[in-house]
Parts: structure tokens; sequence; C-alpha cells
């Protein structure tokens, strides 16, 4: 019996053929063990080796999923001081594998899960940190509209929006009474600071995992899973990625809590907040407990959405169910974030 998930080679391969140049099958589709919002596979073709992304099948939120703009910020990153994956075809036909999908090169580098770094020596664990910061300053400091993304995203109030977004996410998706989120609903609204005028592409899943490193250098080669992105205040990516330094060691999104960073050779906040003010030019505000919060808001919002796919039965990871339950723990973080 084939799994929902499974791809259907044999017609893939034909769809493929004489649209991506190059091109060869026959092929043989693997699913990557991430993703678990849009499912992520190895094509092998005789032509060589490829990336697909794919909307998940089912009932999905509405504007959730958006693998077409994914494919877009690749073609206006791509060439650009960003590293992403060549994208090489979008399709919006369904009926070739059951959803939208997107093609783009495979990148041949490392992934590493654990933001602890246990791969890497000691000595060199701050050199991708360094290399982490500065691709995330990169993306900041993109012109959008010099890469044609000027109507990509609405502009002024990010947080406001986003607050209210997420909101509505988590009430389309919601599965119980979690009093913590109640909190965050009720409170993060009132907290938003003031629009400083601040707009630049923004990564919306900014973590160590999205990254892919060169094979043997402390050097980021490509930065994937765009789905989250628009443009918006660029901090809330640097809140969501130092949510990190705060999470606990768990299986679905494994944090540094707990741990000796400084005998790791892991850079502290303090740190990591200096070197991407030096690197943008962007000063830290002082409410930096908000942008911590909402960051915890949000992720907890977006992993309910994984819990309620996953009760439906058309979540994309076996670790759904666990990133699901995560919903309350991280609610509970950004009412602490927030004091």
């Amino acid at each position: 019996m084939t799994h929902p998930l499974d791809l259907p080679d044999a017609a893939l391969a034909a769809y493929l053929e004489g649209r991506v140049a190059g091109f060869r099958g026959p092929l043989l589709s693997s699913k990557f063990k991430g993703g678990q919002s849009n499912p992520t596979y190895l094509i092998e073709a005789a032509s060589g080796r490829y990336v697909l992304r794919r909307k998940p099948p089912g009932q999905l939120l509405a504007s959730a999923h958006a693998v077409d703009r994914e494919f877009r910020v690749l073609q206006a990153l791509h060439g650009s001081s960003v590293p992403v994956a060549a994208p090489l075809l979008l399709c919006g036909d369904e009926s070739v594998i059951g959803s939208m999908f997107y093609l783009m090169e495979f990148v041949d580098g490392r992934i590493f899960w654990d933001p602890s770094l246990p791969e890497v020596p000691a000595e060199k664990r701050a050199n991708y940190f360094e290399a982490l910061i500065a691709t995330l300053a990169a993306v900041h400091t993109i012109d959008p509209t010099a890469v044609g993304l000027v109507d990509y995203g609405k502009p002024g109030n990010y947080f406001s929006r986003q607050v209210a977004r997420w909101s509505e996410q988590y009430r389309q998706s919601e599965t119980g009474d979690i009093p913590a989120m109640a909190t965050l609903v009720a409170q993060l609204p009132s907290r938003c600071p003031a629009d400083d005028g601040a707009v630049a592409l923004v990564h919306g899943d900014y973590r160590i995992d999205n990254l892919m490193f060169h094979p043997v250098e402390p050097r980021v080669i490509a930065v994937v899973d765009w789905e989250l992105s628009t443009l918006g205040q660029p901090l809330a990516d640097l809140g969501y990625f130092c949510m990190a330094l705060r999470l606990p060691r768990n299986p679905a999104l494994p944090g540094l809590a707990g741990l000796d960073r400084a005998a790791l050779g892991i850079p502290d906040e303090a740190a990591i907040l200096h070197r991407y003010s030096e690197l943008t030019g962007r000063p830290i505000p002082g409410d930096w407990g908000f942008v911590l919060a909402f960051s915890f808001f949000r992720l907890a919002a977006i992993a309910q959405g994984v819990a309620k796919r996953a009760a439906q039965g058309n979540a994309s990871s076996e670790q759904a169910v666990q990133a699901g339950r995560m919903t309350a723990l991280l609610a509970n973080m950004g009412v602490d974030a927030l004091g």
C-alpha cells in the first residue's frame, strides 16, 4: 500500500522531461526527514540529483504551504549575496503529483539538526555561528526592490499584523484550551512596538537546520525553506533564532537550554545581538522581551497547526505529533519572556 506522501515517480519523470533543461528519467524519489510543513524529497534521476518541495495533500489552512512564494524568493535571490539553490521549475498542475510543487537544484552540503553542533570541534563552533549571523545579516540587507520583491509583503506594522494573523491561524487549528496562548493572544497586541519603518526580506523560519553549510568549511552555501518569508521587521528573524538559546533539549526542536555554551564554544545571546547589530547597523530594541515572546507565540501557533494536521492524518513528518505537543511549552516560554 502506498503512503499519501509517496510520489508517482514514473509520471513525475515524464512530466519533467522536456520541461527542465537537461533532465532525464527514470527517477527515484525519497522523502527527507524534515519538512514538517511542506514535504521535501530527494529526486535521483538519470541526469542527476534534484530536490522537490510540494504542498501536502488534504485540507489546508488558507495562505499556508505557499510553495509558489518559496519559488519566487529563490528566483529573486539566486545569484545574490544570499546563497540559495537554483530554482528549476514550478508546477501548479495538481494532477501531476496531487499538489503544487517546485523543483530546485540539489546542493551538496551539511545540515546540522542540533544547534549545539556536536559534529563540530569546540574551537570551530564560533565560526559556524559567525557564518549563521552573517548570512542572516545578508538576508536583511538585500534591497527587496532591487531583486523584484517590492510587493512581496505589506509595508508597515509588521508585528501587529503578524500577531493578528497567527492569532487567527491558532484559532483555526485549536484542539484544546491552552491558557498561556490565551494570555499571549490578549497581551501581545498592546506590547507591539511602534512601527520604525524598517522593511526587509524576512525568512520567517531562520534556524540552523534551515541552513546548508559547506561540506568542510564554516560557510553557508544555501538558505532553505522560505515558506514563511515575507517583507517585514527583520528583528523578528533574530528573535526567532534566539529562541534556540532558551528552548529545552527535545527531539522535535532541540534547543540549548541547560547547556554550558561557553564550554561548547557557542556565543551567548549578547554576543549574537551585538554582532548582528554590527553587521546590519540596526539597533536592538529596548523591549527585546516582546520580540522573544512574539517568536515563541508564533512558533506555538505553527506547532498547533502541525498538531491539527497530525490529527487529520496529513502532517508530513513523523515528528509532527511531537512538535504539536510543544504548543503549551512554547506558549508558557512566551509568557515568561513577555514578563
